[in-house]
């Protein structure tokens, strides 16, 4: 039984005699695998700096502060796309004429429907802008994940014709004219398989990811949007303190 060390100097040796077909098959399998394993750790950091900042921002909004305050620490949170969304809201509301007539439509009630709705769509297109941010660079995974065998696949198919045609040429169909040509040729679909089983791996675990953050932002957008309607608590306040 041969030892690894062995099968893997077997296997290079495979790929430094392979053909030029088959060569270029391996260099961009090899590309496909930089890149997606490049990605799969970039995700994982992006992900990691969305969940801590996330954290630290829900701490200074469950705290009550003024709304200024939290703005501010918001626009430190870039990564968090919940302080995104509150910055949003924020922008939106400042918009709005200051003082307690002008902002709200009756002094007992929140915001104004329309003002709210005006709110409501701002949130609605930081949401889509936040949720495209975490999906950013998925797709060349599922690329990966999907392209990859069937590159293989040619490969191995390639090499099994030039396989046929050494027996051809050679008039033997004995194991040990077979078995070279048919070992290149296969190869490559382990190639593509490597290629292929990281990026479907994470492309699955980062979709779930993006599903989980995308239920926090609406959940969020909800709290945002009660808030806004809910009635002042002090005359004299602005729908900017509100929130």
């Amino acid at each position: 039984m041969p030892t690894g060390e062995a099968l893997g100097n077997g296997v290079l040796a495979l790929v430094l005699n392979a053909g030029p077909v088959a060569k270029f098959v391996l260099a961009v399998l090899l590309v496909f695998s930089i890149a997606s394993w490049g990605l799969i750790v970039e995700k994982a950091w992006q992900f990691r700096r969305v969940r801590r900042q996330t954290l630290a921002f829900l701490k200074v909004f469950r705290e009550g502060r003024r709304a200024s305050i939290i703005h501010g620490a918001a626009r430190t949170m870039r990564e968090s796309p919940l302080a995104q969304l509150y910055s949003a809201a924020y922008q939106e509301v400042s918009r709005l004429p200051e003082g307690l007539e002008p902002v709200y439509d009756e002094p007992d009630e929140g915001l104004g429907a329309d003002r709210l709705e005006a709110v409501h769509r701002a949130l609605r297109r930081g949401a889509a802008h936040e949720i495209a941010q975490l999906e950013r660079y998925l797709g060349f995974l599922a690329t990966t994940a999907s392209a990859t065998p069937f590159i293989g696949l040619f490969g191995t198919v390639w090499g099994i014709m030039a396989a046929f045609q050494g027996i051809g040429s050679q008039g033997s169909a004995s194991l040990a004219v077979v078995a070279p040509g048919i070992s290149e040729a296969l190869i490559a679909t382990a190639a593509g398989l490597g290629a292929a089983i990281p990026a479907v791996i994470a492309y699955n675990y980062y979709v779930n990811r993006v599903k989980h953050w995308a239920t926090e932002i609406e959940g969020f957008m909800l709290d945002l949007l009660n808030t806004l309607s809910r009635p002042v608590p002090k005359v004299g306040r602005s729908a900017k303190d509100g929130i």
